[in-house]
């Protein structure tokens, strides 16, 4: 399915009905630079979120909820089951679920057959990393600024099978992909069957030359398994271009679906090698083995698609656009500033929606609760694996207004 038909099949006249026709129509004629810098069209696509007015929320990469629209038809969703019951359990599930599975393929740029609905990233890359047969001695390398969860599944085989676990250090601020690519590089043996990197550091909002990663290691017989819980519907990319064996993501962040939603990707010809956690009759080279989920929300399913026309309604390189205008409208007014510590690269090229400052002499946490306190701005502190400051996700429904206050109060507490 190529990406005309995908917009077609996904949003055609819903994806207009839940943006607007008239915002839907102008975001199709504008170009990704000039709707970045659009505050009237971003202020329409800011009135369909419904947003607590007693603070600036700051913090969305944890969770975003949907728009209005979206969330009226989730609710919608929610009725329906509860209406059909078993009944809509045991004849139309299934069909539902493939056809949301296909529609989430589709914006991956991905077969169906590679991609299956999960929870979340970590239940993603997790049922990878339980799935190796791991032998005694066998090596992983990973980054200390990786998910903590996912560090704790390898920890865990660690203990049970004798394999082991090799750490590095991202650099905060590199000045070519040859100098990340060589980190990782120099990490890896002749015992190292699984590579773990970010496609976006969640701490720092790192993008990381995931390609590049990918080909150095595959050329030294080693597998790679992104987390892009941060990078799905945040970049606009295609998964297979990223030339990895596994890619995790939760849906619940950039795209806004309802809480419980993930998506897993394994290349096809890695499937039959992985073990699932639940017994499974499907085939060994069938991506369902991985899948047996059992009786679930299945209204959080019929959610992705209403998510992703909102999604492609704006456009994913618009999207992106726009998260980078909004991170560098912020950070290049305190960069460089006394006191104001940016734990994100200067390169733009190196990030997108998401950073992190920190201010000499002020800990994280302490940050995080004058923000919040004096200033009514909602932020989450990170303290640790090299990086100390608040983490700032705006997202598509941000204002520079809302920047401009967080800046003033950024200098106010440096000052």
């Amino acid at each position: 399915m190529n990406k005309r038909e995908f917009v077609k099949t996904v949003g055609g006249a819903s994806a207009a009905m839940l943006l607007g026709p008239q915002l839907y129509a102008h975001a199709q004629r504008s170009t990704p630079a000039a709707l970045a810098e659009d505050e009237p069209f971003w202020a329409a696509v800011r009135a369909k979120f419904r947003l607590a007015p007693e603070y600036i929320n700051l913090e969305n990469g944890f969770y975003c909820f949907q728009p209005e629209e979206v969330l009226e038809a989730f609710i919608g969703h929610v009725r329906r089951v509860n209406y059909m019951g078993s009944r809509y359990m045991r004849t139309v599930q299934g069909d539902n679920k493939l056809r949301m599975r296909t529609t989430l393929a589709a914006l991956a740029g991905c077969s169906p057959a590679e991609l299956i609905i999960t929870r979340n990233t970590t239940e993603s890359l997790d049922t990878v990393i339980s799935g190796f047969n791991w032998d005694a001695g066998d090596e992983a390398v990973m980054a200390n600024q990786d998910y903590g969860a996912m560090i704790d599944q390898f920890k865990l085989q660690a203990r049970r099978y004798g394999m082991v676990n090799r750490f590095i250090d991202i650099p905060m601020d590199p000045t070519s992909d040859d100098e990340v690519v060589h980190v990782y590089a120099r990490a890896l043996t002749s015992r190292t069957r699984l590579l773990m990197i970010p496609h976006m550091v969640n701490i720092t909002g790192h993008v990381l030359p995931v390609r590049a990663i990918c080909d150095m290691a595959h050329a030294r017989g080693v597998q790679v398994m992104v987390d892009g819980a941060h990078a799905f519907a945040h970049l606009d990319f295609r998964v297979p271009d990223l030339h990895c064996d596994y890619y995790g993501a939760s849906l619940h962040k950039w795209l806004s679906v309802p809480l419980g939603a993930g998506i897993l990707y394994v290349k096809r010809e890695r499937i039959a090698g992985l073990w699932p956690v639940y017994g499974d009759g499907s085939p060994d080279d069938n991506i369902n083995k991985l899948n047996h989920t059992g009786t679930h929300p299945v209204h959080t399913d019929l959610g992705i698609e209403n998510a992703i026309a909102f999604h492609e309604a704006i456009g994913g390189a618009r999207k992106e656009a726009r998260l980078r205008y909004l991170q560098r409208y912020w950070s290049d007014k305190v960069r460089g500033t006394s006191k104001i510590v940016m734990n994100t690269p200067a390169d733009t090229t190196r990030s997108c929606g998401i950073a992190n400052v920190g201010i000499e002499g002020v800990m994280p946490s302490d940050l995080m609760k004058i923000l919040f306190d004096k200033y009514h701005i909602w932020t989450v502190a990170i303290d640790g694996a090299g990086v100390r400051g608040v983490r700032v996700t705006p997202q598509v429904y941000t204002t520079t207004a809302e920047l401009d206050a967080f800046v003033k109060a950024l200098k106010a507490i440096a000052g």
